[in-house]
Order: C-alpha cells, then sequence, then structure tokens
C-alpha cells in the first residue's frame, strides 16, 4: 500500500511543509503503508497546458506524463493544504486538473492549515475529488495557523484518519482492477 501525502503549497516560506514533513513521519511509524511526500513545487508544472482534456488520457508534454506516472503510482493520498482565500491553493488546483484516471478509485485524507484550520479549503478540494472518483475519508486534521507543531491531539486525530485511509485505499484496490 502507498500512500503520497501531497504538499499543496508551492509558496516560499510556507509553513505547511513543516506540517507535511511531520505528517509523513507519524505516517512512516505505521507499519500498514508507506508514505512518501510528494511536493508540488518539486515539479513546477506550468499553469495547465495540455491540449486535450485530462480525461481523455493523451498527454502530449513530459512534465504531464512524469506527474501521472507518480500519480498513478499511489493507492490513495494525503493532502496537506493551507487555506488561501476561502479555498485551496491555485498550484494543487492545477496539479489535480492535469490528470483524471490517475486519481480515480482512491482514497483521500486531508490536514489543513489556517486560521479556521483550513476546513474551507478541505470542503471545496472534497468537492473536486468527488468529480475524480476520488473517495474522502471523514476524519481530517485542523491546524490553527499559529498551532502547527503536532500535538497530541493532531496525533491522535492523524492516526484515526490514517486508519481510515488504508482501509478505503485498500478496498478500493479491488475497485481499480475490475474498471482495468
Amino acid at each position: 500500500m502507498r500512500i503520497a501525502v501531497i504538499l499543496g503549497s508551492t509558496r516560499p516560506g510556507r509553513r505547511s511543509e513543516a506540517v507535511a514533513q511531520w505528517v509523513v513521519n507519524v505516517a512512516n511509524a505505521r507499519d500498514d503503508a508507506s508514505f512518501d511526500l510528494v511536493d508540488l513545487a518539486e515539479f513546477d508544472l506550468p499553469m495547465l497546458d495540455e491540449p486535450m482534456p485530462a480525461i481523455v488520457g493523451q498527454y502530449q508534454h513530459a512534465h504531464t506524463r512524469e506527474w501521472a506516472s507518480r500519480i498513478a503510482s499511489y493507492d490513495g493520498f494525503v493532502f496537506v493544504t493551507p487555506e488561501y482565500n476561502h479555498s485551496f491553493s491555485a498550484a494543487l488546483k492545477n496539479a489535480i486538473d492535469y490528470l483524471y484516471a490517475e486519481w480515480n478509485d482512491k482514497a483521500a485524507g486531508f490536514v489543513g492549515i489556517g486560521g479556521t484550520g483550513g476546513l474551507r479549503a478541505v470542503e471545496q478540494l472534497r468537492l473536486v475529488l468527488a468529480e475524480l472518483k476520488v473517495a474522502t475519508v471523514r476524519t481530517q486534521v485542523a491546524f490553527a495557523r499559529g498551532d502547527l507543531q503536532g500535538e497530541p491531539q493532531h496525533h491522535d486525530t492523524l492516526n484515526v484518519m490514517l486508519d481510515e485511509l488504508v482501509a478505503w485505499a485498500s478496498a478500493l484496490r479491488s475497485v481499480r482492477s475490475v474498471a482495468a
């Protein structure tokens, strides 16, 4: 079982990087899956530049094929997303929009960061992922702006969310095998 922890911000000086690394560290202490940090800043995707819609799956650019290969290799995702203006970042939306089938029939959990714990960003992200046939788990971790140290309640909530995520990702493997 492979889970990507997707760092949903490319902003210089981003505080979400420390949170994403905390998630990876806690997650990799588990023995039910492997967890990799996927930093959008490392992919440097331009604004969506594919001539065909992602649902067609005919990727023209090397950066899209590399991104598609990486995302396709995972069974599920943890999105670490800051809240920008009551939503998630444009960089994350752009990265999501590049692909379609690579997201399908997989599971996702969320770690939100912001004044209200990133709750509005996560709620909007859930809507987008539903269109891509991603099953989202109920439990989510919410960090207020000044609270990025991974307090005990965050640790406990993260593990509950990861339990749900691994269970759903495991169940969806059979759905993906039928769809293939």
